[in-house]
C-alpha cells in the first residue's frame, strides 16, 4: 500500500477505507459534532423542524454557549435560552453552559482523541488537530446534513509540512511561531489543505501550546492542522479522565515517513524573536522590538488562542511582583472555568490581580466583538486573540495589535509594546 500522511490516515478509517488519495471525494463518519449558541442551534433548529428531521446521534454532538454569554440585553438572552431548550427537546446530554470557550472546553472533557473525525460550527474548529484528531469548521447548512445522516463530504487535502527545528528561546511562544507563518506563508498559504506542524520544536509544546498552533491553522487558510499524537497527547487524556487513555495506539497516527507532501516549509525555532501583527491582520507581523514606540491602551488576554491555562501562567511569569502602567487596562479572559480554577489554585490569578488585571467572564467576548468590553474609538490595543480585523473587537478606529501572553503582559507593564525579554531578563 502507498505510504500515506497523517490526513490520509485520518480520513481513511473516518470513510472505513484502507487508503485515500488526495484529490478523491469522499464521504465520511462523524465521530463529534460541536456548536455553540451562537452558529449552532438558532441555525440549525428552524432547517430542523422544516425538514421533520431529528439529530441522528444525540450522544455523538456537544453544544457550549461561549458567543452571547454572559447575556447582557434581551437578544442575548433569547438566544442562549434557545440553546438550553434545544439541547432538552434533542436529547443532547453534553451541554456545557457558560463552562468556557468551546474549543477549550471540548478537549479539557476529553472528548477528542487520536483517530478521530469531527467537526464543529466555528472556524477555529481545527484546535482539535493537535489531538491528532481530524477536526474542522463547518457552516449551518453543512451541520444540518451532518445532524441528520452523521456523514460529510470531503475532498482528501493534500499535506503541507510546516518543520520547526531547534527549541524557542525563553519569552517566546506557539503564538510567535504562528504569527510569523501567517506572515511569510500569508493568509491563503495552506490552500485548504491539511497542514502538519512537525520538529523538534513541536514536540517540546505542552498540549495548550499545540492548541494554539492548531487553532490558527485557519488563519493560514488551511482546513485542519495536524500533530501527531506522542506521550505529551496520552498524558494530557489521562489528566482529564479518558479511561483507556494508555491504550491508544499513537503509532497507528504518524505520517508514513516517505508519504509525499504539497509543499515543506522549514523554521528555525531558536532564531525566532516574540512577535507582533501590526493592525490589521494576523499576517502583519515583525519583531516585537520593531514597534517599541507604540503606546496602548488596552493590554487583553482572552480568546481560545490566548487566555487557556499556558497562557495565564505566561502573562503571570512576566507580571509577578510588577504592576500595569498608568493608563493602560489589562483585560484577563480565561478561556474557561476549568483554567481559571486551576489558576486561582496555583497562585497564577492571584500574580494577575496583584498586578492591576480585571478579571472578565469565561467567554469569548471582545474577541467575537461581544460584551461591554469591546475596544473604543481610536484606542490602541494588544491582544492575545487569533484575529484583529478592523472593527472585529470594537471601533472601527480601534487598532489592534497581536502578540503572546508573554508580549502582552510585558507591555501592559511598560505602557508600549514590549519585548518581554526585556522584562524578563
Amino acid at each position: 500500500m502507498a505510504p500515506q500522511t497523517l490526513a490520509q490516515k485520518l480520513l481513511a478509517r473516518a470513510t472505513g477505507r484502507q487508503h485515500v488519495s488526495p484529490g478523491e471525494i469522499v464521504t465520511c463518519g462523524v465521530d463529534l459534532a460541536m456548536m455553540h449558541d451562537s452558529g449552532g442551534p438558532r441555525r440549525v433548529k428552524p432547517m430542523l423542524e422544516k425538514l421533520g428531521a431529528k439529530v441522528w446521534d444525540p450522544d455523538k454532538v456537544v453544544v457550549v454557549t461561549d458567543h452571547y454569554v454572559p447575556a447582557h440585553d434581551a437578544d442575548s438572552q433569547a438566544i442562549v435560552q434557545l440553546a438550553r431548550d434545544w439541547v432538552k427537546s434533542a436529547g443532547v446530554a453534553r451541554f456545557h453552559d457558560m463552562e468556557g470557550i468551546c474549543h477549550v472546553v471540548l478537549p479539557e472533557k476529553g472528548y477528542l482523541r487520536p483517530g478521530m473525525f469531527a467537526v464543529g460550527g466555528d472556524s477555529h474548529s481545527c484546535t482539535g488537530g493537535a489531538f491528532g484528531a481530524y477536526m474542522f469548521g463547518i457552516g449551518a447548512t453543512e451541520m444540518l446534513g451532518v445532524l441528520v445522516t452523521g456523514e460529510i463530504w470531503v475532498r482528501v487535502p493534500e499535506t503541507i509540512r510546516l518543520h520547526w527545528h531547534g527549541r524557542l528561546q525563553a519569552g517566546v511562544s506557539a503564538k510567535d511561531m504562528m504569527l510569523r507563518m501567517c506572515t511569510q506563508l500569508g493568509m491563503d498559504g495552506g490552500q485548504y489543505q491539511a497542514v502538519e506542524y512537525t520538529g523538534e520544536a513541536v514536540r517540546a509544546l505542552p498540549m495548550q501550546e499545540r492548541m494554539t498552533l492548531s487553532n490558527m491553522t485557519v488563519e493560514l487558510g488551511a482546513q485542519v492542522g495536524l500533530i501527531a499524537p506522542d506521550a505529551v497527547t496520552r498524558d494530557w487524556l489521562a489528566r482529564v479522565g479518558v479511561a483507556d487513555a494508555d491504550q491508544i495506539d499513537l503509532a497507528a497516527w504518524q505520517s508514513d515517513a516517505d508519504a509525499p507532501c504539497l509543499a515543506e516549509h522549514r523554521f528555525d525555532a531558536a532564531a525566532l524573536a516574540p512577535q507582533v501583527s501590526r493592525p490589521h491582520s494576523p499576517a502583519g507581523a515583525e519583531d516585537a522590538g520593531v514597534f517599541a514606540d507604540v503606546s496602548v491602551d488596552i493590554a487583553y488576554i482572552g480568546a481560545c488562542t490566548g487566555a487557556k491555562l499556558e497562557d495565564l501562567r505566561m502573562a503571570a511569569h512576566v507580571l509577578r511582583g510588577q504592576r500595569v502602567a498608568r493608563g493602560v487596562r489589562l483585560l484577563v479572559a480565561p478561556a474557561s472555568a476549568a483554567d481559571q480554577a486551576r489558576a486561582a489554585a496555583d497562585g497564577t490569578l492571584g500574580a494577575l490581580e496583584a498586578a492591576g488585571a480585571e478579571l472578565l467572564p469565561n467567554a469569548c467576548g471582545a474577541c467575537a466583538g461581544y460584551g461591554a468590553h469591546r475596544f473604543g474609538e481610536d484606542s490602541v490595543a494588544i491582544s492575545t486573540t487569533a484575529r484583529n480585523f478592523k472593527g472585529r473587537m470594537g471601533a472601527a478606529s480601534s487598532q489592534v495589535y497581536l502578540a503572546s501572553p508573554y508580549t502582552v503582559a510585558a507591555s501592559a507593564i511598560a505602557g508600549r509594546i514590549t519585548d518581554p525579554r526585556e522584562v524578563m531578563a
